[in-house]
């Protein structure tokens, strides 16, 4: 006698959407009119915006200005996001386009890179070491008020490197320059930074 075979009924797995699809679909409802999807917007990046333009400026009052800013712009533009990038690095860019534009209208005094022969100093080895660690655990009023007057393309790299705690890729991404620029960047950035706060104790 035979026996019949009975097949199990096939279960389809949904996946989870990606986050890439996520952020589309974020925009998508943006561009329809739901409130709904720039709230939760604001709720996952106010806080990244904020630091970031508080780091900048050295200013709570002038970072809160630069938040509500950044966020109107990007309010209006959030539409014209293509997904070439990350929601995340593409905020990243729009917040740090806006401070160059606003605090580069404030001129901070910086520290030259070159010794007074003229010899451009030895940046510092770019790998994560104690002083990067240094750097990210320092957010006291020293640092805050040092930053700003670091040069703006090495404050950048210094800021999403050592604070906000970026890849080099990520940061490259953002600044839209190579890793090994960024390396550089941040490397003269250190630099400065060490030259701000010796001066300054």
């Amino acid at each position: 006698m035979t026996q019949a075979l009975t097949m199990a009924p096939s279960v389809t797995t949904l996946e989870a959407p990606s986050l890439a699809q996520r952020e589309r679909d974020l925009v998508a409802r943006h561009k329809r009119g739901e409130v709904e999807a720039f709230t939760e917007f604001y709720d996952q990046f106010a806080d990244m915006v904020y630091n970031l333009t508080l780091r900048h400026s050295g200013c709570a009052e002038t970072a809160n200005d630069l938040s509500q800013e950044i966020f109107i712009k990007i309010f209006r533009s959030l539409g014209r996001f293509r997904g070439k990038s990350s929601l995340k690095t593409w905020t990243y860019r729009v917040c740090l386009n806006h401070c160059r534009t606003q605090l580069g209208k404030k001129k901070l005094p910086t520290v030259s890179l070159t010794t007074d022969e003229g010899a451009l100093l030895e940046p510092p080895d770019p790998a994560r070491g104690p002083e990067e660690r240094t750097i990210a655990h320092d957010e006291g009023r020293t640092l805050s008020d040092a930053l700003p007057r670091v040069e703006e393309k090495y404050r950048e790299a210094v800021i999403l490197r050592d604070l906000e705690g970026l890849a080099y890729q990520e940061i490259a991404d953002v600044l839209e320059v190579p890793v090994g620029t960024v390396r550089s960047r941040i490397a003269r950035g250190r630099q400065q930074l060490r030259e701000i706060l010796g001066a300054d104790r």
